[in-house]
């Protein structure tokens, strides 16, 4: 497995060369993809990307924890977290990848 992690910057070289728009063109549709996916997000849709996954966001209740430390019991609060659920293509494509 290797180090390599995948940036906007990446993101937005691979639309200049597979689609030929600007350096600059290019990070604008980058940037703004991301922006309606997030915005979206944010307002509480479900996100699909067909072949890809499903981003959604869900609630979660205030519940009591344990500090691992000491075992005191410790309030976690309610909060909004983000999930993200890939599609079985994804999954099988990546196993692919793990059969070297």
């Amino acid at each position: 497995m290797t180090d390599k992690t995948l940036t906007r910057m990446d993101l937005a070289e691979a639309v200049h060369n597979q689609v030929g728009l600007s350096r600059n063109d290019s990070a604008d549709l980058v940037e703004s993809v991301l922006s309606h996916v997030s915005d979206s997000l944010v307002s509480g849709e479900t996100v699909k990307i067909s072949s890809f996954g499903t981003f959604s966001v869900r609630d979660k209740a205030a519940r009591v924890g344990r500090n691992p430390k000491t075992g005191e019991e410790v309030p976690i609060h309610p909060r909004r977290v983000l999930t993200f659920r890939p599609s079985h293509l994804m999954k099988d494509r990546v196993a692919a990848g793990n059969k070297r």
